[in-house]
């Protein structure tokens, strides 16, 4: 069992369609900033037949399935379950950190994803500070799949005011524009009063969109 839960309907993770959410229990970054810590560091509860019974009795009612986590790419079942979603006529996206750039490339590969939605965590300087690990690599490999297949997909990112600053963003920016990313570059800012995986400081809204945003891509706060 590797899902942790299902959120059953949502009109906000998949552009411009219904879904629901499928949260895999499971993390392979210890972010300092994540929202659930109950999800990356807890155990799946639901089985995949339940979570295919589920999406039966929604057939006709809901547009696509969101695979989420956690890091849902990490589970050796994932390419699997995603095609058997993908078989039963819903569009599929996938929540990732970009720290499995082969299973990505072989979802694309298999034309089994419709949209992705890829975190950039910090610039590569940063990276073990705020995620404990070092994916960068495979960030910047993941990202050349989605472009290399021309997949839909969104860069996100969550700004924390203590962890990240103007320049950490330009150059992220940066980056994107090397990988020839074009299109819109989220950023999220950190929710306060929130429970995460580790204790922070207040954080504040300091950043404007108009000194951030380039050419090829627009700044859009979340």
């Amino acid at each position: 069992m590797s899902i942790y839960s299902i959120t059953p309907f949502t009109l906000l993770d998949f552009p411009n369609k219904s879904a629901c959410v499928f949260w895999y229990a499971g993390c392979n970054m210890r972010c300092l900033y994540c929202y659930n810590p109950e999800i990356v560091l807890g155990k799946g509860v639901v089985t995949f037949p339940e979570a295919i019974s589920f999406l039966e009795s929604r057939k006709g009612l809901l547009d696509a399935v969101v695979f989420s986590g956690g890091e849902c790419l990490i589970h050796k079942n994932s390419i699997e379950q995603i095609r058997a979603v993908k078989a039963m006529g819903f569009l599929v996206k996938v929540d990732t950190n970009g720290s499995k750039p082969k299973v990505l490339k072989k979802l694309a590969e298999d034309k089994i994803i419709d949209y992705v939605a890829i975190d950039f965590k910090s610039p590569k300087e940063k990276l073990t500070a705020i995620t404990k690990r070092n994916f960068y690599a495979e960030f910047i490999a993941s990202l050349k799949v989605l472009t290399d297949f021309k997949i839909p997909f969104e860069v996100r990112t969550t700004y924390h005011s203590d962890l990240l600053n103007e320049s950490d963003i330009k150059t992220m920016i940066t980056v994107l524009e090397t990988n020839n990313y074009t299109g819109n570059f989220y950023i999220q800012y950190f929710r306060n009063n929130t429970e995460t995986l580790e204790k922070l400081n207040y954080s504040s809204k300091n950043l404007t969109a108009e000194t951030l945003a380039t050419k090829e891509i627009k700044v859009v706060f979340r």
